[in-house]
């Protein structure tokens, strides 16, 4: 047995992979209510809504 070499493969550890998992769609949420709401969902409050409005506006995404 001390002739076997196994190929060696790369893991990523389970701790980066979970931020990954838990990033990408807090990430694609974030997306959506800036670029695609319009209001939607982003009706709690005028404060959130303003936020989106100018976040849209300074990606240069149309709104009006």
């Amino acid at each position: 047995m001390s002739g076997i070499t196994t190929p060696s493969t790369t893991v990523i550890p389970f701790p980066r992979l979970r931020r990954w998992l838990l990033a990408v769609p807090l990430l694609l949420l974030v997306a959506y209510l800036v670029l695609a709401d319009n209001g939607a969902v982003s009706q709690t409050g005028t404060f959130l809504h303003e936020l989106m409005h100018d976040g849209r506006h300074l990606l240069g995404v149309p709104c009006h």
